[in-house]
């Protein structure tokens, strides 16, 4: 079997490992010599001329000419010592993209984490989040170095799929800029000097006239559907044209070339986005105060991030497709009902914050109380719980505020109905510890 190239104390079972280490530096494809000799017998043992070649071959000269034979054949090679096994490489693919449940965990914890720190944020007008699903495969970093062709991005250190935050501003600049064509039809507000106080401006090569932008992308951590990333497959058919090999067939493109397949990770389809923007209130303020009138600046954004999801895409590829969205206005009301509630917490903590102990217990007292809380503080004060006349008149002066809510107060009443003659001798009980001196 190939091996990672690691120190062999490290072991050979990586499952535990993160997708972007099992994509990285655990990446079992590189060949041994044991690897080699598997090789040579596998396809000594075919019944195809080459089968009967290698055997040959074998017999007559052994396995160490063999394999320094058929290493250097431009066609269909066998592995050379520590250089990459292809003969596997569809068998490691499977194992990088499945995602353990510690993974699933982890990308769930970051993702929590990444509201808890938005709701403050939010809350003071300084934060738009959108929420999004895919409905095309998402993949990104395509163009990073990796023994298998093609790179994918993962966010160390967690070894996660994520969408780097320069590449979601990326994205809407290049949405603004073709809104502001205007070969989409309405501009849908966006201007010339609303795009440069928010995305900045960077001049040409020797300029020192460069602004920065009010707004700060958040990196989007994907929330994957299902139990793995998606292993897809290019497959271009002239690899001899592009790479500039004649010896492969011709340096001009033609259809009889030797088709090459490319396996990719992706991000599969239905999978949950969340967008976070930030704003600096008081550099927008600077720049384009109108914007920060009634939250402009998230109208503006909101339509430029309707436009990327259905035209631009995110990630790479997107000229085929890749990375389209559609917003998840659903997933963003309950993003919504949770800010409320952390608001609502926020103010009841305050407000307990700002009462004293005896507040506190009376407080506890009414909600202990169910439907009759006057008469929980009523108990409590009758059995003795407060020993200074202070605490006792505010006390008494809580219950009576209730029952005069509740319509309830009577110590004058003199009717015989037995329910409303209990009720007056509770409010004259009251009264007396009002009256106390």
């Amino acid at each position: 079997m190939p091996i990672a190239a690691v120190p062999d104390y490290l072991g050979k079972d990586f499952s535990e490992a993160s997708p972007g280490m099992r994509f990285g530096y655990y990446l079992p494809i590189w060949t041994t010599r044991q690897d080699q000799e598997q090789q040579v017998r596998r396809r000594a043992s075919s019944k195809s001329f080459e089968g009967r070649e290698i055997g040959e071959h074998l017999d007559r000269q052994g396995m160490d000419a063999t394999i320094a034979r058929w290493s250097d054949r431009d066609r269909n090679p066998i592995s050379g010592l520590w250089q990459k096994n292809t003969d596997v490489a569809k068998q490691v693919w499977q194992s990088i993209a499945k995602f353990s449940a510690n993974d699933k965990n982890l990308m769930q914890a970051l993702h929590s984490r990444q509201q808890q720190q938005a709701l403050p944020l939010a809350n003071c007008g300084q934060l738009l989040t959108l929420e999004a699903t895919a409905i095309a495969p998402f993949t990104t970093g395509l163009g990073n170095e990796h023994p298998l062709e093609n790179g994918f991005a993962f966010l160390n250190p967690y070894g996660l799929p994520y969408l780097p935050g320069s590449g979601v501003k990326g994205v809407l600049r290049q949405a603004v800029r073709e809104l502001l064509s205007g070969e989409w039809g309405e501009t849908k507000g966006w201007d010339e000097a609303a795009l440069t106080a928010l995305f900045g401006k960077e001049g040409e090569e020797g300029d020192k006239d460069h602004q920065r932008g009010a707004l700060c992308f958040w990196d989007v951590i994907p929330q994957l559907k299902g139990e793995s990333l998606a292993v897809e497959i290019m497959t271009p058919h002239q690899s001899h044209y592009y790479q500039q090999k004649p010896h492969m067939g011709s340096a001009t493109p033609h259809e009889s070339g030797q088709p090459t397949p490319i396996s990719y990770l992706s991000v599969p389809p239905g999978s949950g986005f969340t967008f976070h923007v930030q704003c600096n209130p008081t550099l927008l303020n600077h720049l384009a105060p109108t914007l920060a009138q009634n939250q402009q600046w998230q109208t503006l954004l909101q339509a430029a991030f309707e436009h990327a999801f259905t035209w631009c895409g995110f990630g790479a590829k997107t000229a085929v497709g890749y990375g389209a969205m559609e917003r998840n206005r659903h997933a963003e009301e309950a993003l919504q009902q949770a800010a409320k509630e952390a608001r609502a917490a926020e103010e009841r903590a305050a407000k307990r914050a700002s009462l004293s102990p005896l507040q506190l217990r009376m407080m506890e007292l009414e909600a202990g109380g169910g439907d009759n809380p006057a008469i929980s503080l009523l108990q409590a004060l009758e059995g003795g719980e407060w020993k200074e006349l202070d605490e006792q008149r505010q006390v008494a002066e809580r219950i009576k505020a209730l029952w005069q809510g509740e319509g309830k107060w009577n110590p004058e009443f003199s009717g015989s109905n037995k329910p409303k003659r209990k009720q007056k001798e509770r409010c004259q009980k009251v009264l007396s510890w009002l009256q106390k001196d």
